[in-house]
């Protein structure tokens, strides 16, 4: 992968029927980064996410995952062995306990158990004696620190991470936030997730994508974001951004 991107979109578009959710994004990311899509819900994150996952063809535009033209591609399933998404919808199967659902998707994955225990249990930060109770009675952070265990214990080249800390509280979000910076700086893999959180986003990432309506708004570095914007934070980037983008086509 060295010298190449990790994901690369060209003018990519997306409809459902009638209606454009996505309409004409092109973004890279670059291999070791963490990288965000900002912007509202309904946005178009979702999508683009899925997309990135291959788990969504895009109407039109150019999509490469690792090295891999998609829309050629006959068979992602190698590409896939590479990626690993998660839902802001999933959740934990709640009749296993910590161990037994770890486990379980080790073993379906066909990695070294024992291995992957060891990575998924230290991502997840649970304790011993949570990681024996059943997931049903942990608590939302809980089961999303164990999710993303799940996720970054097969040591995806690519994980996709959809607003990961959605609904939690502040000491569960500072938690995850943790084992996913602690992830890349020791892993070298390339971190893609969406947010509507514009503090998780500047701790967080390398560069930012801010969306709207379907539309990139604005890429680059944090720091290039607000210079460029002349504003004092992200969130404050976002609006000027939004309001020059329908500034410009507005009648």
């Amino acid at each position: 992968m060295r010298g190449e991107y990790v994901v690369e979109m060209v003018n990519v578009r997306k409809s459902y029927g009638r209606r454009e959710v996505l309409k004409g994004i092109s973004l890279r990311v670059s291999p070791g980064e963490i990288f965000c899509l900002v912007g509202p819900n309904g946005a178009g994150k979702t999508t683009t996410l899925r997309i990135m996952a291959t788990l969504s063809k895009p109407s039109s535009g150019y999509i490469k995952i690792l090295g891999v033209d998609v829309s050629k591609a006959r068979d992602l399933s190698d590409l896939r062995r590479r990626i690993n998404y998660l839902p802001e919808e999933a959740d934990v199967y709640s009749r296993l306990n910590g161990i037994e659902y770890l486990t379980f998707f080790a073993e379906l994955y066909g990695l070294d158990v024992e291995r992957a225990l060891e990575i998924g249990v230290k991502i997840s930060g649970l304790s011993q004696q949570d990681l024996r109770r059943r997931a049903g009675t942990y608590s939302k952070g809980m089961r999303r620190r164990l999710l993303i265990a799940r996720t970054l214990m097969t040591e995806p080249v690519l994980a996709i991470l959809d607003e990961p800390t959605s609904g939690l509280d502040i000491f569960s979000s500072i938690q995850v936030r943790e084992a996913i910076k602690e992830y890349t700086k020791t892993r070298g893999s390339s971190i893609v997730l969406s947010s509507h959180n514009m503090f998780e986003v500047e701790y967080l990432c390398d560069r930012v994508a801010l969306i709207n309506n379907g539309l990139l708004v604005g890429e680059g570095s944090i720091e290039d974001i607000k210079r460029i914007t002349g504003a004092k934070n992200l969130e404050e980037s976002f609006a000027k951004l939004v309001m020059q983008d329908r500034d410009q086509y507005a009648y």
